[in-house]
C-alpha cells in the first residue's frame, strides 16, 4: 500500500513536469536567471545550472532531481518579492511545497491523530498503521501542490504565495490568515478570488479516494478530508504571518527580505 502511495505522487509529479515542459517550453534553461524561486525563510537559492537546448530525457531528469534536493526548509510559499512568477516557478514552488519541513511536520500530527482516532479503519493500528496514515497525507499534500500551486495557478493566473501583511495586532492576523483562504493575488497584483487553494485539495481529495482503503471513498469522506485541508491553510497562514518573526528571535535560519502585499 505504502508503495502504490508513492507510485502515485512519482507518477503526479512526472506529469505535471511533462505540463510544465508544455507551458514553459525549453524547460528551465529558458527561463530568466531574474525570476528566482520565492524561498523563505532561507535565502533564494541560486537558478539551477543551466542546460543544453533539447528534449533530452536524462537532462530533464537530473533538473527534476537537483529541483527535489535545492528544497526549502520551513515555508518554501511565503514571498519574499513582488515579482511575478512563470508556470515554472509555480511548479518548483510546488515541488518544494510538497517535501518541506512544514509540510512534513503537519503530516506527522495529522497521521498520529488519525492513529488516535483510528481514521482511516482500513488502516489499522501500529507502525504499519501509522505509516500508512504518513504516507497517504504527504500524498495529499504532494496532490494539492501540484493541482492547486501548479496547474490551477497557472492556469488562473493567481499567484500562490503568501505575503505576510506586517503591523498587524492579532486579531487582524487572524482575519487575514482566514481571508486568505478564499482570497489571493493575481500575477499583477489584483485581490482575486483563491481557485488554486480552494480548488487544488479538493482534487488532491479526490484524487485520494484512488488509493484510501474501503469505507473512506464516499463523498462525506472527501469533503470531511477537504475541510480539514481548509483548516490546515487557515492555522498554516497564522504561523507564515508570524514566522519571520519567530524565525529571527530563534535564528533558525537565515532571514530573507519580505515582500508585503500592498495594503488596500
Amino acid at each position: 500500500m505504502i508503495r502504490d502511495k508513492r507510485k502515485t505522487v512519482v507518477w503526479l509529479l512526472i506529469m505535471a513536469w511533462l505540463v510544465a515542459c508544455e507551458l514553459c517550453p525549453g524547460g528551465a534553461a529558458q527561463q530568466n536567471p531574474s525570476g528566482t524561486l520565492p524561498d523563505a525563510p532561507s535565502s533564494s537559492p541560486q537558478s539551477p545550472p543551466q542546460t543544453t537546448k533539447g528534449n533530452n530525457p536524462i537532462q530533464g531528469s537530473m533538473a527534476l532531481v537537483l529541483l527535489l534536493e535545492r528544497k526549502s526548509l520551513v515555508f518554501p510559499d511565503i514571498a519574499t518579492t513582488k515579482e511575478k512568477l512563470s508556470p515554472w516557478d509555480k511548479f518548483k514552488l510546488a515541488a518544494n511545497n510538497s517535501i518541506a519541513v512544514s509540510t512534513i511536520g503537519a503530516s506527522l500530527v495529522s497521521a498520529a491523530y488519525g492513529q488516535a482516532v483510528d481514521s482511516p479503519e482500513g488502516y489499522g493500528q501500529g507502525g504499519e498503521g501509522y505509516a500508512k496514515r504518513f504516507g497517504a497525507t504527504m500524498a495529499r499534500a504532494a496532490s494539492d501542490n501540484m493541482f492547486g500551486t501548479f496547474l490551477i495557478a497557472s492556469i488562473m493566473h493567481e499567484d500562490p504565495r503568501f505575503f505576510v501583511n506586517k503591523g498587524l495586532s492579532f486579531r487582524q492576523s487572524v482575519k487575514y490568515a482566514a481571508v486568505r483562504v478564499v482570497k489571493t493575488r493575481s500575477d499583477d497584483g489584483q485581490t482575486v478570488t483563491n481557485f488554486a487553494g480552494l480548488l487544488g485539495p479538493l482534487a488532491g481529495e479526490a484524487l485520494a479516494n484512488t488509493y484510501y482503503p474501503e469505507g473512506s471513498r464516499g463523498v462525506g469522506d472527501t469533503f470531511i478530508r477537504y475541510s480539514a485541508d481548509l483548516g490546515w491553510k487557515f492555522a498554516g497562514h497564522l504561523v507564515k504571518q508570524y514566522w519571520p518573526d519567530i524565525n529571527k528571535k530563534l535564528r533558525l535560519t537565515p532571514a530573507a527580505p519580505e515582500a508585503n502585499p500592498k495594503k488596500k
